[in-house]
């Protein structure tokens, strides 16, 4: 596809992250007021956050910071340190963390993969606690490590005391912050989050039932987690997909169970209807060819570093326009990755939104007899251009 083919094809899909707020549309109602102290709602595929109500307020996240402790877990196994058969000794600071527990007893051993289910779907402050510990070897060095991922997520709004979400002063997230790691769980292990679905699980002759309402009452939603302390209210992080289409919510401190499943269900109602999301483009799908100078080959191939991914409001995709430049004189040698050109997506003349196109491949310095015969060329192109 040559660079004039792409650009008109891009005026008519131009799939890139827009932010709802550039666009005016004249059917769309304002979004709902939740009952709550504050809430987010986010398209998982783009990271496009359509409604927000104090979205970066710290806030007390009780059982939500299980949301991290199940990440690390997950992240941990995918790396291979530790293997969800491996047996974990319940430590008596486990056994004797107090709130939500899975009931596991001080001695006994328990799989990385039940702990798993305990956290999750039981809210178990003691199975957190003993899976910390198997992981960094005590709940401060575990919080060390939580706070590490919370900057390599990119969450400027958190800072984690201990792996269950029990009060403490320094203990504090935000609703955006939450959406961000509800997204990163979604997206990096579509095998563990399936956990997050589930209504119930069984553990030591005792049935305990995911206190996420909406697993119930939604066939859409499929996660993720609850949280209640009386400091922090009743909170939750629940994610649905209607076609194709999948959505993260994040409420905090609401007034009751009942209350936190049905103020999610408004913002979940309201983004499904108005919204819609489409990816046009992968990442590093070849979108052109630009020319190279004093190269092994004369075209480098083109394209972009993240998924082309667009969430707005319906109907207003036609009214985008985008086009697409190289830079200019692009000369060897071109490592892969190298920004080459740009993207831009414009609506009424306004640049809302653009996007590197990166090279695809690297390009090494041609032979001496091809780069003195490019100096040439590009001598008189200087002259005539």
């Amino acid at each position: 596809m040559n660079i004039t083919t792409f650009a008109k094809r891009l005026c008519l899909l131009v799939p890139l992250l827009l932010s709802p707020a550039a666009f005016a549309a004249e059917m769309m109602p304002s979004p709902p007021q939740l009952a709550a102290k504050a809430y987010v709602l986010m398209d998982a595929s783009s990271g496009n956050v359509l409604v927000e109500n104090n979205g970066d307020q710290r806030l007390p996240p009780a059982s939500l910071t299980k949301l991290m402790t199940a990440y690390i877990a997950t992240l941990e196994i995918r790396r291979g340190q530790i293997g969800e058969n491996d047996p974990v000794t319940v430590s008596e600071n486990a056994w004797r963390t107090g709130g939500s527990r899975m009931f596991i007893k001080v001695g006994s051993q328990v799989t990385v993969s039940d702990l798993l289910h305990g956290i999750i779907i039981q809210s178990g402050n003691d199975a957190s606690v003993a899976v910390a510990e198997h992981i960094a070897g005590s709940e401060d060095a575990f919080a060390d490590l939580m706070n590490k991922t919370v900057a390599d997520l990119g969450m400027t709004n958190t800072h984690f005391m201990n792996p269950t979400g029990l009060p403490n002063p320094e203990h504090y997230s935000s609703a955006h912050d939450m959406a961000i790691l509800a997204r990163a769980i979604i997206h990096e292990d579509p095998a563990h989050y399936a956990i997050y679905s589930q209504k119930e699980f069984f553990w030591n002759g005792i049935k305990q039932p995911n206190r996420n309402l909406l697993l119930w009452r939604d066939k859409t939603v499929d996660g993720l987690k609850t949280g209640h302390t009386d400091e922090a209210g009743y909170c939750m992080v629940s994610s649905a997909v209607r076609d194709g289409m999948r959505l993260i919510a994040v409420v905090f401190g609401t007034n009751s169970e009942v209350a936190r499943a049905a103020e999610t269900q408004k913002l979940l109602t309201y983004g499904f209807r108005f919204f819609e999301t489409q990816t046009f483009y992968q990442k590093g799908t070849e979108l052109a060819q630009a020319p190279v100078w004093k190269g092994t080959t004369s075209q480098v191939k083109a394209g972009l570093a993240e998924d082309l991914t667009m969430t707005l409001p319906k109907g207003q995709l036609k009214k985008l326009a985008a086009s697409m430049t190289m830079n200019p004189q692009l000369t060897a040698p071109i490592a892969k990755g190298d920004v080459i050109g740009k993207v831009e997506v414009k609506l009424d003349d306004k640049v809302v939104h653009s996007a590197d196109l990166i090279a695809l491949d690297a390009v090494e310095e041609g032979g001496i007899f091809r780069r003195m015969w490019d100096s040439i060329r590009l001598f008189f192109y200087g002259l005539f251009n």
